[in-house]
């Protein structure tokens, strides 16, 4: 199953004899069975009918909504997964200190174990030397998994994540793509610009992965107390950033796939973002590797989509909830 990307403002989108339809203003109509759609991402002003909003609430398909620019405003989505007891012993649990930090530990040192891969692969490609990025990396892994709180594993975490970043520039071999660091809200960069996007739209499946499972995406372990943040996909983002869209980012950029050009610069926001045929390569790209194979989960013994691995470790957390047993959570490493 895939997402539906929808980035034509004056698009309809809407639903006949099984088959989403998506009509344009030039005539053109697009269809396809509404059993291969997982969601639909509606990014700009394209329409809905009522009809159409109806039969994916029936069937529990996701309809998430941005700007043109790439800012994520809401999604509509079923109630129909909703498990209160569940949802209970998770709330629970969010206030126990020792289960909440055994878990963090094992999410963040899995997050600093992929981003060191990740780095390791480019300088080899690229020949360039990154090695005081990943040597402060591997001291920050073992330090997160000293920690005694939250908040001190969380602060080793966001030093490995600027030294990671710091790496990452170096090995970006393209020009026109080289970045500070991360920055956002808005994004002052191309790299940037893909980043946030990125994390967006995979934070996303992971929200609807939670609700799927029947937990709450609002009650989280790792990013706690945010209000009107969905802090649980924030906890299982982490050990997919950068599985999925740093690779990809990676890839467009030093596989000479995206350019400059496919970007512009904002006067009113002062944001870089991209013009309509970046957008399409950027979508097309991450989607792709959204529904690639993988063995990347240790507890399969077979190979399964990224993107229904994000659906196996909201049920590992489950799992691990119903179980009050963090150690039943075993997180993405990549090698």
């Amino acid at each position: 199953m895939a997402q539906l990307y929808v980035t034509d403002h004056q698009a309809r989108i809407g639903v006949d004899n099984g088959r989403i339809k998506v009509e344009y203003v030039d005539g053109l109509l697009r269809t396809l069975p509404i059993e291969s759609v997982e969601g639909i991402t509606i990014m700009g002003n394209a329409q809905v009918t009522t009809n159409c909003i109806g039969e994916c609430l029936r069937r529990g398909i996701h309809i998430q909504y941005y700007s043109s620019k790439g800012l994520y405003y809401g999604k509509l989505s079923s109630t129909q997964h909703v498990n209160t007891k569940r949802q209970r012993a998770q709330i629970t649990l969010t206030e126990d200190k020792e289960f909440s930090l055994a878990l963090a530990k094992i999410i963040l040192k899995a997050k600093i174990n992929n981003q060191i891969v990740l780095l390791r692969r480019y300088r080899k490609k690229t020949n360039i030397e990154a090695e005081e990025q990943i040597r402060l990396m591997k001291i920050l892994h073992y330090k997160v998994d000293k920690a005694t709180t939250i908040a001190e594993a969380t602060g080793y975490e966001g030093s490995a994540a600027r030294a990671y970043f710091k790496g990452l520039n170096l090995v970006v071999n393209v020009p026109g793509f080289n970045f500070t660091g991360r920055n956002r809200k808005p994004p002052r960069d191309r790299f940037n610009s893909m980043l946030s996007l990125g994390y967006a739209l995979v934070m996303n499946d992971v929200y609807g992965a939670i609700e799927g499972r029947g937990l709450n995406p609002y009650f989280g372990f790792i990013h706690q107390d945010k209000e009107k943040h969905p802090t649980l996909a924030s906890d299982l983002m982490e050990e997919w950033r950068a599985v999925i869209v740093d690779s990809v980012v990676m890839s467009l950029i030093n596989g000479h796939e995206i350019a400059a050009k496919n970007f512009y610069f904002d006067e009113e926001t002062k944001g870089v973002f991209f013009d309509k045929k970046g957008l399409k390569i950027f979508l097309t790209k991450i989607e792709k590797r959204l529904n690639t194979s993988t063995k990347y989960l240790s507890y399969l013994d077979y190979s399964v989509s990224f993107r229904k691995g994000i659906d196996m470790q909201a049920l590992q957390l489950c799992k691990a909830i119903e179980e009050k047993s963090p150690e039943l959570y075993q997180p993405v490493l990549i090698r």
